[in-house]
This record gives C-alpha cells, structure tokens and sequence, in this order.
C-alpha cells in the first residue's frame, strides 16, 4: 500500500477527516496544511487506519504507567 492511501479508513473515517478540513479552510488554512493536519486528528483519535484487528483507542491510553 502505497503511502498516503486511504483505502484503510472507514467511510466514517473519512467523512470526519473532511469536516476537520473544511473547519481548518474556513479558518484560512491552506487546502495542503488542512487536509493534512486532518488526517492527523483523524489518527489520533482512531490510532490510524481501521485495519482486520484493530479498533478505536480506548479512552485514556496512550500515556506510560510506569
């Protein structure tokens, strides 16, 4: 798969990552720098593409409990 394919995310994933970017554009982003920083939320929030086997985070992971 090559890099930056988004045949990975669900058509929910999708939908949210062009709301985040229609919000950057109004807030005078450009088309770039939007898209991508929308993509970036949308991992964020998801941990990435929902591939056979994974899900969404759980709610407070991501931190060392050490």
């Amino acid at each position: 798969m090559p890099r930056g394919d988004k045949s990975s995310y669900t058509g929910k994933q999708k939908r949210q990552a062009e709301h985040i970017e229609q919000s950057y554009r109004d807030r005078g982003v450009s088309k770039a720098t939007a898209e991508r920083r929308a993509w970036a939320t949308v991992n964020k929030l998801d941990g990435g593409g929902k591939k056979s086997g994974s899900g969404r985070r759980k709610a407070g992971s991501g931190g060392s409990n050490a």
